[in-house]
């Protein structure tokens, strides 16, 4: 199991193509949800507008560079700042 540094460096890596793949709204660190509830396992969390079958090239890796990933449905709203 890679350590947090060595799993937020890929992340880092990674992120900015990610972002670049359709409907990818974010990208951190956490941990890995299955059937609705935290695991133990830390991964690259791919926050999504929709998840939705995709074509191969513009599918989210189970994996990048033996970090697992996670696909998580959130679409980020920005508020405006009031004085």
């Amino acid at each position: 199991m890679k350590s947090l540094e060595e799993i937020q460096r890929v992340k880092r890596e990674v992120e900015r193509e990610l972002l670049k793949l359709p409907g990818v709204t974010g990208v951190d660190v956490g941990q890995k949800i299955v059937d609705g509830k935290k695991t133990d396992v830390i991964a690259i969390i791919v926050y999504v507008e929709k998840k939705r079958d995709v074509p191969e090239e513009f599918a989210i890796p189970k994996e990048i560079q033996g970090v697992p990933t996670d696909v998580v449905e959130r679409k980020f709203v920005l508020h405006q700042h009031s004085k």
